[in-house]
């Protein structure tokens, strides 16, 4: 065989791997949502790292910390409930420049505090609580919009790049906003992240208004009971909510590391082992073409929501660092893949005048899955120490992940190119790119 005969099966595999960047070249509102997305993330990690680190400034207790995510949990429920029901209902281009609006007048407000000469703790749980909340109202609207700006045939590769996007922010924001904060004071962190609202908020004024259907419902807690009465009556939906939060309930355990690290002697790989997810998630998703030419997406959901749990398993076992680094890793990639996979059934199948709804009840499942993941760790650590919990966390996930996979067969099934919705769906984006 000549040596370069088997180039063009290299370039193919190449092809099929490399990220599929069609929605960025093809849509110029997903660029500019795209765009605020990355200048917004950088910001909110700004302010995620400086509220904690001005808390523990002022107070010096590990409590006072801790509360501050207590305050923004109500908040983040009802809001991103709500926000879903307002986002079918209202304007959704318009709810996203009010909320992001609101969001830069909070961190401004963050920067005055931190410039008097007595910071006052109450404004951090106060402007905690509302910041989540705004947070939450928007994000239901974002979610929705990502459908009518990008083609159906995009939305997987759109959901890839979205990950892609968070996962290198989750690996650089923290390091430099933590240096930030650090070197410069929380004061010019709440005061880059002021910059940053500027800046999305000129990207999504150019993002163009999307059409709303003629069956929009008004904004009513009976419009929220009719949206959670639409998932229900959907096992392939259901699927996607309680396989992801049962892979996090059993398999989330990042509460556990602080100990790992001390029982392995060495605090300073706690870093590797929070940043090992991200940088995992980060690879798969940059090699994340291949996506695309799945259709099978519900099987998929469920064979990488069982990887995950084998890795963190196999991450118990592991007798050094470098080890449990590579597992959790291999796990962090497969919750990407799982979430591009849900992301994709949910856009590809969810008519529009639900969609904002049913945003808001995904921002609910893949917020408290990771909040109970690592009470349930933190509790087995108790009976049984670190290990036993990672460990029999990722064992329990596989065997919930297989039990699901059962008891939902339409969800183990479902087939993009045969599911009734997915075909609606694109008959009717179809229909109304001719009209």
């Amino acid at each position: 065989m000549p040596e370069n005969a088997d180039r063009p099966i290299k370039k193919t595999l190449l092809r099929r791997l490399a990220m599929d960047l069609s929605p960025l070249r093809d849509s110029r509102d997903f660029r500019l949502l795209f765009g605020s997305g990355v200048i917004t993330m950088f910001g909110t990690f700004l302010t995620l790292v400086a509220v904690p680190l001005q808390m523990k400034e002022l107070t010096g207790s590990y409590l006072a910390v801790g509360l501050v995510s207590v305050a923004e949990f109500v908040p983040m429920v009802v809001c991103g409930l709500w926000g879903g029901a307002i986002a079918d209902a209202l304007d959704r281009r318009k709810i996203i420049l009010l909320t992001e609006v609101g969001l830069c007048l909070t961190v401004t407000i963050l920067t005055v505090n931190a410039l008097l000469p007595e910071p006052q703790v109450w404004v951090l749980y106060v402007i905690g609580a509302l910041s989540a909340g705004l947070g939450s109202l928007q994000r239901p609207s974002l979610e929705s919009m990502m459908p009518r700006v990008v083609r159906h045939d995009q939305l997987t590769a759109a959901a890839a790049l979205g990950a892609f996007r968070w996962n290198l922010g989750a690996i650089v924001a923290p390091g430099l906003s933590g240096l930030i904060a650090a070197s410069f004071g929380v004061a010019v962190a709440y005061g880059i992240n002021v910059v940053t609202f500027l800046a999305s908020l000129v990207l999504l004024w150019m993002v163009r208004s999307q059409p709303r259907s003629e069956d929009t419902p008004s904004a009513s807690i009976g419009s929220l009971v009719e949206g959670v009465r639409y998932a229900v009556g959907r096992p392939d939906l259901m699927g996607t909510y309680l396989v992801d939060v049962a892979a996090m309930i059993f398999a989330f355990s990042t509460a556990l590391y602080p100990f790992l690290a001390d029982e392995l002697g060495a605090p300073e790989a706690l870093g590797l082992f929070f940043s090992a997810s991200a940088i995992g998630s980060l690879i798969a998703s940059a090699t994340s073409g291949w996506t695309a030419h799945v259709h099978r997406h519900g099987l998929g959901v469920i064979v990488a929501a069982a990887v995950w749990g084998v890795a963190v398993a196999l991450a118990a076992l592991m007798p050094n660092v470098w080890g449990i680094f590579a597992f959790l890793a291999v796990a962090g990639a497969a919750d990407m893949i799982s979430g591009v996979f849900r992301s994709t059934i949910w856009n590809q199948t969810i008519p529009d005048e639900f969609r904002g709804r049913l945003a808001g009840i995904e921002l609910l499942s893949y917020t408290s899955g990771p909040m109970l993941g690592n009470a349930r760790a933190g509790l087995m650590a108790g009976f049984g120490g670190t290990r036993f919990s990672l460990g029999a966390g990722g064992l329990l996930c596989v065997g919930a992940v297989a039990a699901m996979a059962a008891l939902l067969p339409r969800f183990r099934t479902y087939d993009a190119r045969t599911d009734e919705h997915a075909i609606r769906e694109r008959a009717r984006r179809e229909e109304a790119a001719r009209a």
